[in-house]
């Protein structure tokens, strides 16, 4: 960050996350402007490059101050491609083009363009620390890779490792460093361990930290591998979160996890990693892993016994794995406030099995919501303004997560939204709305900004009757997706405690733990109830969300139910809905009949078959 010193103006700083969950996050004096993954403007899920979401900056100001640009390589890196005879990087370029940032590059690197891909993880710490609200804090990162670092080998000579998890120490303003690291390296190496290694390369020149060096897949990676061999992509690893419960402890499973001296890392027999960034699950070796289905036809991989299990275990002892690195961060600080963010700081199972053990000896615990890389941009913004302001005034005291672009639409808008063959448009209120939820019928409502990060929470959500037992398998099919996976709730916050054990949280408004029923709750709710009997479930007040909260009041008059079946506002493999025109097209292409607009009292429906 040798920039910041020579440039100090503070307005306008957009950040941008490269790579897989895409995104861009937009500060105006600090505050968040708007945040927003790039697949919800493309359409394409995952989306790698964040073009929509740059130009979505226009909407708010033609010129910004700065760009910081988010990563696991760095712009120099020629694999990000150049634009015309400048030479600029695709993202300087497109900037540039925009009218974004001064129109010529001055000393070949233009220096509103600040490159923090060399801190990757140190970028998933920053959304976590800045976000929690905690003034002090250790910041636990498990990811799947993170920035890929060169460093000096007495074998081979230089040599290439990727961060794999991390630990480090945050304070206001930009105090966050590192005090552990588990790097990933794609030659032969048995494990090597460093109390004192310099921190030179990751940015934090005169700093060491721990330092574990293995070629062993990291517990993200172990994940993901298993989630491969139950017949899904690397990155969908909320599926076998979702299996899991449909297995069962299995002798005849091998432990993917042994202890090696002072750490425990994976079974390089069985988790084989494939440098730098995948792993696959060495099945051959193991008669009851085989891949290789009994049957010649196709099946689904998700009812083999062999597939459940080992679904089970992965999650059972990756968490255990994540809850040691846990206190050997509050060690390593002395601090009791945990931030928690990378990859796995979405498994809501686990986060919720971390409290059980951590309110007990008094830790403090945040998941960060926006935990995959989409949120390194926000983390990049802040920590850049932090490092820019020296502020020690926190811009967030209570997290939200309704930070996409705020858009507003006329009576005019929502008519031409409307005009295809077979959509109706009517006024309604609360009551006309839930009488239709309780008669059986999807209900999708669209509001406000939008929720950053892959949880719907009230403003783009997909509504049903929690009490109808047949919910869960009846929305699956609607939505086209797996028969396994589960759904979450809204419960308004002043029953939360009364439905749910919260294991000593107040609230739980951004659905990051999947908790335990009260005695007697699951039969009331069935739809929303996983197989082991837990509820991935979203509190709120009626101050984080007036219209969602009074609809939920509603529904709680009619049916005296306080809670009801929540899930995001999508089809099977899309990306959530963003606009009012991406909405009304979900319908259209699909067998939900209603949409609720609540800002304006609209009701939308759709004449499905």
């Amino acid at each position: 960050m040798d920039d910041i010193e020579k440039y100090n103006k503070t307005g306008y700083i957009a950040a941008i996350a490269r790579g897989h969950n895409a995104g861009v996050c937009l500060l105006k004096d600090g505050e968040v402007v708007f945040s927003i993954e790039e697949e919800r403007l493309s359409r394409r899920k995952y989306d790698g490059g964040p073009y929509a979401s740059m130009v979505e900056i226009l909407k708010y100001t033609d010129k910004i101050d700065y760009l910081v640009v988010a990563h696991t390589q760095s712009l120099d890196d020629r694999s990000t491609g150049r634009v015309d005879y400048s030479g600029d990087d695709v993202y300087t370029g497109i900037a540039r083009k925009l009218g974004l940032i001064d129109r010529y590059v001055q000393e070949q690197k233009h220096p509103q363009v600040i490159d923090l891909s060399h801190i990757h993880h140190k970028l998933h710490a920053a959304c976590a620390f800045y976000r929690s609200g905690f003034d002090k804090a250790v910041a636990v990162i498990v990811d799947g890779a993170g920035t890929f670092i060169p460093v000096k080998n007495s074998i081979s000579g230089e040599t290439t490792v990727f961060e794999v998890e991390s630990i480090f120490s945050c304070d206001y303003p930009n105090d966050i460093f590192a005090l552990y690291k588990h790097y990933g390296t794609g030659e032969a190496s048995p494990g090597a361990f460093y109390p004192d290694f310099a921190s030179d390369s990751i940015g934090e020149p005169g700093k060491t930290h721990q330092a574990l060096f293995t070629d062993k897949a990291g517990i993200v990676k172990v994940y993901e591998a298993v989630t491969q061999y139950c017949g899904f992509s690397a990155i969908e690893a909320g599926k076998t979160m979702g299996l899991f419960p449909y297995g069962k402890p299995n002798d005849m499973v091998p432990k993917l996890f042994k202890k090696e001296g002072y750490y425990s890392l994976s079974d390089r027999n069985f988790i084989i990693p494939t440098y730098p960034n995948a792993s696959i699950v060495n099945s051959g070796l193991y008669p009851f892993i085989d891949e290789n289905p009994a049957s010649d036809k196709k099946e689904d991989w998700t009812t083999l016994q062999n597939r459940r299990d080992l679904a089970y275990a992965v999650q059972k002892e990756s968490q255990k794995e994540c809850l040691d690195l846990i206190y050997k961060a509050v060690q390593l600080s002395g601090c009791k406030n945990v931030v928690f963010s990378g990859g796995y700081g979405l498994n809501c199972v686990a986060n919720y099995y971390y409290l059980e053990h951590l309110k007990k000896d008094g830790i403090n615990f945040y998941a960060e919501p926006v935990s995959n890389d989409a949120g390194t941009a926000m983390g990049a913004a802040m920590l850049f303004y932090y490092s820019l302001t020296q502020s020690k005034e926190k811009k967030v005291d209570e997290p939200t997560l309704y930070l996409g672009p705020k858009r507003t639409y006329s009576a005019e808008q929502i008519e031409i939204a409307c005009n295809q063959e077979g959509v109706e448009l009517t006024d309604a209120t609360n009551e006309e709305v839930v009488k239709i939820i309780t008669d059986k019928n999807i209900v999708s409502v669209f509001q406000g900004a939008s929720e950053n990060g892959p949880r719907a929470l009230g403003n783009r959500s997909i509504l049903y009757d929690p009490r109808d037992p047949d919910g869960k398998d009846h929305v699956n099919k609607v939505k086209h997706r797996e028969y396994f996976r589960p759904f979450a709730g809204t419960i308004l916050h002043e029953y939360v405690h009364e439905w749910f054990d919260l294991r000593g949280m107040d609230e739980t408004p951004h659905m990051m733990y999947a908790v335990n029923c009260q005695p007697g709750i699951g039969e009331k709710i069935p739809s929303i109830i996983h197989v082991d009997g837990t509820c991935r479930i979203q509190s709120v007040k009626r101050e984080q969300n007036p219209l969602y909260y009074d609809l939920i009041k509603e529904f709680h008059k009619q049916t005296e139910c306080p809670i009801i079946f929540n899930t995001s506002f999508n089809l099977g493999g899309e990306p959530l809905v963003e606009t009012l025109d991406d909405a009304v097209r979900t319908l259209v292409n699909s067998e939900i009949e209603y949409l609720f607009l609540p800002e304006y009292g609209k009701l939308i429906k759709v004449a499905n078959k």
